[in-house]
């Protein structure tokens, strides 16, 4: 069992939410609290609420958040 499969449904999005609300903090005041870490993080999130089946609402990344290839 990894990590993310211990935790529950509600607290799996929470975690998801919190990291996209503050991203759109960012680019409203036009600062970069947020970086790459962050990012992948989010996408491992998405990958186990994706594989029970959750939905949520997608993260707009910045550009300079890109991680090319590797997403």
């Amino acid at each position: 069992m990894t990590e993310l499969e211990a935790l529950s449904d509600q607290f799996l999005v929470g975690m998801y939410e919190t990291i996209r609300r503050e991203i759109i903090a960012d680019a409203s005041a036009g600062t970069r609290l947020m970086g790459l870490p962050a990012r992948r993080r989010a996408e491992e999130l998405r990958d186990e609420m994706d594989r029970r089946g959750l939905i949520c609402t997608a993260i707009e990344w910045p550009e300079y958040l890109d991680l090319g290839d590797d997403t």
